[in-house]
């Protein structure tokens, strides 16, 4: 009893110290609003909230206001916390921001304004700001004073607005700058030279530009990755930067590419032109550092050209080509993944793979192939044959590939299959063949289930066909070699008999 009154009395006092001493900062616990969670009085994260939570805590570094329904912020609104360091307002309904919010806050590092309905940039923004989000606004334009004095700012994301002219005066007080992101706006060209030294990534997908000038580029010496797909370019822009790492030029209206456009890119390890109209590549991918090349969807008759001996995934489905060549791909020495998917393949040279020593896999699906290719990598992890004329496969095509695990056979002419010696094979895929579930064929079967392969479908067994005559046809089959398993049986008993009474006659 006594320890327990003594406990209790403890606790009143430490409470009743606690509020003498609220006003002074850090010296005890905070108080968390309602509908709020606070973490060790540094983070606090609300829910359905209308309106900024009263103070907390002094000792707030982090808020985050995501989700809730504040059409308004006013600078009383942040004012009782001055150690502020990230803010979150994503998804809050947001309309206006009064000048100066957040001006006196200079610890505040990361503002996040994204998904509301603001107009315009946020203005009074924090000399020290270094992320500010404002993707998915209604923001129609870039106002220099709005930037001016972030010069620590490294992201800034504004995609998904309404920008429809990219100037470089309201971005030259960025000069620490180094991830833009103008994805989702109405820029129709880009003109004016863009002085941001330290720039790293620029993504200006899915706007409307056509051109882009040259002088663009011109002070982007760090540049490494560029994004300007899904526009309306018609060819590559010139002068693109030296440092430049990954190009993504999808989804425009570029017919070739040229040397003159990509022999500067010498630091080029990505690049992808897929879904544009391409009909040539004039020796524009022999660049030094080029591993991946992505060509899909566009009008290619022949695979390109002396390509780099680097490369390591060249992907050209959905194009026009023709034939595979030794020639083409001699130079391939480094290459895992080769993808010639819905093409008009009828010709593939023998052993046009041979110096493809670490080729792992090799996409040929919906293609005019009567046959497998001959002289294939024993590398192949991965072989797809989908949606081809293939009505027969001998045993010498497949068995060299010791290290298969996928063998994709759909959609064929099959009507048989040999056996596969084929050690790793793991998932086999064979429906859409006209298969004869003959004797043979069921042996085949037997002997892959034995090694677990998995077959997709299952195929010549029992459960009931569409077809009332091909079920009769399995029946019979099924019988048939039933009956034939049984001679064997009993011709090997007739015989070891025989033997036994002729050395019995010896002896």
């Amino acid at each position: 009893m006594c320890k327990a009154f003594f406990f209790s009395k403890m606790v009143i006092f430490g409470l009743f110290l606690c509020v003498l001493l609220y006003s002074q900062p850090g010296r005890c616990s905070h108080i968390c609003p309602k509908t709020c969670i606070c973490e060790q009085a540094t983070s606090v994260q609300c829910f359905r909230a209308q309106a900024v939570p009263p103070v907390v805590s002094n000792d707030v570094k982090k808020i985050h206001l995501g989700y809730n329904h504040l059409k308004e912020l006013k600078v009383r609104d942040f004012s009782g916390l001055p150690g502020l360091e990230e803010v979150v307002l994503s998804s809050g309904g947001i309309e206006q921001i009064d000048a100066d919010v957040f001006r006196s806050h200079v610890s505040l590092r990361t503002l996040d304004l994204q998904k509301n309905k603001l107009r315009q940039l946020p203005r009074g923004l924090p000399s020290g700001l270094e992320i500010l989000r404002l993707g998915h606004n209604r923001i129609h334009s870039l106002q220099e004073s709005a930037l001016e004095g972030l010069k620590k700012l490294r992201v800034l994301n504004l995609r998904n607005n309404q920008i429809s002219t990219l100037r470089s005066n309201p971005l030259a007080s960025l000069e620490k700058l180094e991830c833009l992101n103008l994805d989702g706006n109405e820029i129709e060209s880009i003109h004016s030279a863009l002085d941001l030294p330290f720039l790293n990534s620029l993504s200006a997908a899915s706007n409307r530009i056509s051109s882009v000038s040259p002088t663009f580029f011109s002070s982007l010496q760090l540049l490494k990755t560029l994004d300007l797909s899904s526009n309306r370019l018609t060819k590559v822009p010139r002068d693109l930067p030296r440092s430049l790492v990954q190009l993504n030029l999808d989804r425009n209206r570029i017919r070739s590419l040229r040397s003159r456009d990509m022999s500067r890119l010498h630091n080029l390890i990505s690049l992808s032109v897929s879904s544009n109209r391409l009909v040539s590549v004039d020796g524009g991918l022999r660049l030094p550092n080029l591993s991946v090349c992505e060509l899909a969807g566009n009008r290619l008759r022949t695979l390109p050209a002396r390509l780099t001996s680097k490369l390591q995934k060249l992907d050209c489905r959905q194009n026009d080509i023709r034939e595979v060549t030794f020639q083409q791909l001699a130079g391939m020495k480094l290459l895992k993944h080769l993808f010639l998917e819905n093409n008009s393949i009828q010709h593939f040279e023998a052993n046009a793979l041979r110096n493809c020593i670490q080729l792992t896999s090799l996409a040929l699906e919906q293609n005019l192939l009567s046959a497998v290719p001959h002289g294939l990598p024993e590398t192949l992890v991965r072989l797809d044959l989908k949606g081809n004329n293939i009505d027969t496969i001998h045993e010498r095509e497949l068995k060299p590939l010791r290290r298969l695990q996928v063998l994709n056979l759909r959609n064929n002419k099959l009507s048989g299959l040999p056996a596969l010696n084929l050690p790793k094979l793991k998932v086999l895929y064979l429906d859409g063949n006209p298969w004869q579930c003959s004797c043979e064929l069921i042996k085949v079967k037997k002997a892959l289930l034995a090694k677990d392969v998995e077959i997709r479908p299952d195929f010549c067994s029992e459960p009931v066909r569409e077809s009332l005559d091909e079920w009769r046809a399995y029946v019979l089959a099924r019988d048939i070699c039933e009956k034939q398993t049984r001679d064997l049986l009993l011709d090997g008993q007739t015989e070891r008999m025989d033997n036994e009474e002729y050395d019995d006659y010896d002896l």
